[in-house]
């Protein structure tokens, strides 16, 4: 397993938004080679959204990929459709900044329909460029795809924004510029009627056919908690589908509705969910953490052969450096548990520890750092959705703690968590429970604004500007219960 983005030329997100950065990558295969499509997203708030898409393409899926060829920045998801006669085109929504579509809160006249450009491989786009399908009546129209069978083009696209309205609608043309005539259901996938399904904000995907002729739909969707949060965000999803007599798809069983559960092609063993423990004691970082936004994670921490070592740098939640390494939340209730072995702050200014993570404005962290009634301590620094202020709470006492390594853990249980530490005792629970629910898309400022899902991992930062560190000798994430995948 590799990633294909793994250097500056690539992709630098330094200063991206919350929420913003890697839009829909779209993967296919076509002339010997590997092509993916995807938007880096610089804004997102207000009436603007500057995404810039771009192409890299590799010989074999693991790479290496090639830097970026830019395609445009008239609008996010793009797609690249390889037609039977070797043309290529490319199709993304038109953003239109000239409308009432705030941020977090989208209306239709944003969305201005898709856009379609025939590219070629050596010199760009060509040729005219035209909006081929304003999109239904349901609006909030994105994320196109094109798919070619019995002469006819499809075109399958998201609508309804990505929370509970989010649909699947498919449109087709004998012609790839149109125009395209709708589905006589409009959408072939969606939960937006069924609020008892288990899969909610299903849509945005693409048509898949086997080579033994089965069809199936991919689409995103999320498991939400109670009250309608989604603390594992966008996850991926495939639906059973056949060809009607009229050719047009339709969902297995006549029902729009995703099913939690879908035989797979082939004969398949379910893996069952384990817990995961890593030692940080190689040189490389697992596969399972990430990130945020920077091409030079060196500044950021480095893998010692004993620990992984985190560089406090700037503060949690910034756009820019942040030394967060964390991997995702998969599961709806989970324990982790973290080893910080070394960390010495001498002013409140530096912290580091265990944080359930969403965004700047969604966490909990868990941190040690110094006061100068208590030396070093322990504490918790909070932001539950405070939007757009990103104001701080504290909602337990300083504690102090005794020199040496310092075990941290928490235990999340769907809506709410709590944390623990101990000092070579027993655990012991560090401040009161808190709630869990807020780290998630619908959590803060609401569900059309975040897509990312949470993270747990390890923090550090050190707002002093003396860069001092904190070594991490393990963590583990172990599922707990009947609410794990």
């Amino acid at each position: 397993m590799s990633r294909p983005l793994d250097r500056a030329a690539q992709l630098d997100m330094r200063g991206n938004q919350d929420s913003g950065g890697i839009w829909a990558p779209c993967l296919s295969f076509a002339d010997g080679l590997f092509w993916l499509v995807y938007t880096d997203v610089k804004r997102l708030d207000g009436n603007f959204k500057d995404a810039h898409n771009y192409i890299v393409t590799a010989p074999e899926i693991t790479g290496p990929w090639s830097d970026p060829t830019y395609v445009n920045s008239s609008g996010f998801d793009p797609s690249l459709f390889h037609d039977e006669d070797g043309r290529k085109y490319v199709s993304n929504p038109q953003w239109n900044h000239v409308s009432n579509s705030i941020g977090g809160h989208p209306r239709h006249p944003a969305f201005d329909g898709i856009l379609l450009q025939e590219w070629d491989p050596v010199q760009g786009l060509i040729g005219p460029v035209k909006n081929i399908y304003a999109g239904s009546a349901h609006g909030l129209t994105e994320a196109p795809h094109i798919f070619k069978r019995n002469g006819w083009y499809y075109l399958t696209t998201a609508e309804g924004g990505t929370g509970y309205e989010h649909a699947v609608t498919l449109a087709r043309s004998r012609d790839i510029w149109g125009p395209y005539e709708e589905h006589p259901n409009t959408h072939v996938l969606t939960a937006k009627d069924t609020p008892e399904n288990r899969l909610q904000r299903a849509g945005h995907g693409q048509i898949v056919e086997t080579p033994d002729a089965q069809v199936f739909h991919t689409f995103l969707c999320s498991r939400p908690i109670g009250g309608r949060f989604s603390p594992c965000g966008r996850e991926s999803g495939i639906m059973r589908c056949y060809w009607g007599d009229d050719d047009w798809l339709y969902p297995d069983g006549d029902n729009m509705a995703p099913p939690e559960e879908v035989a797979p092609p082939a004969p398949a063993e379910r893996v069952p969910r384990a817990a995961k423990e890593y030692q940080f004691t190689s040189d490389a970082l697992p596969m399972d953490f990430q990130w945020l936004r920077t091409p030079e994670p060196d500044r950021l921490f480095q893998l010692t052969g004993q620990a992984l070592r985190l560089i406090g740098r700037e503060s949690i939640g910034s756009w820019f450096e942040q030394s967060l390494v964390a991997r995702r939340q998969e599961d709806l209730s989970y324990r982790a548990e973290t080893v910080l072995a070394d960390f010495t702050p001498d002013t409140y200014q530096q912290a580091a520890g265990l944080t359930t993570y969403y965004n700047r404005h969604k966490f909990h962290f868990a941190a040690v750092t110094w006061s100068a009634e208590l030396g070093r301590c322990l504490t918790i620094l909070s932001c539950a959705g405070n939007w757009p202020d990103g104001q701080l709470s504290f909602p337990c006492a300083q504690i102090a703690l005794e020199d040496g390594p310092v075990e941290l853990a928490v235990e999340v249980h769907e809506a709410e968590q709590q944390f623990f530490y101990r000092q070579g005792g027993g655990w012991q629970p560090l401040g009161p429970i808190l709630d869990a629910s807020v780290i998630s898309d619908e959590g803060g400022r609401g569900e059309h604004a975040s897509f990312t899902g949470a993270f747990v991992g390890m923090m550090a930062f050190d707002v002093s500007g003396q860069a001092r560190c904190a070594e991490f000798t393990q963590f583990s994430y172990a599922p707990l219960g009947a609410h794990s995948l």
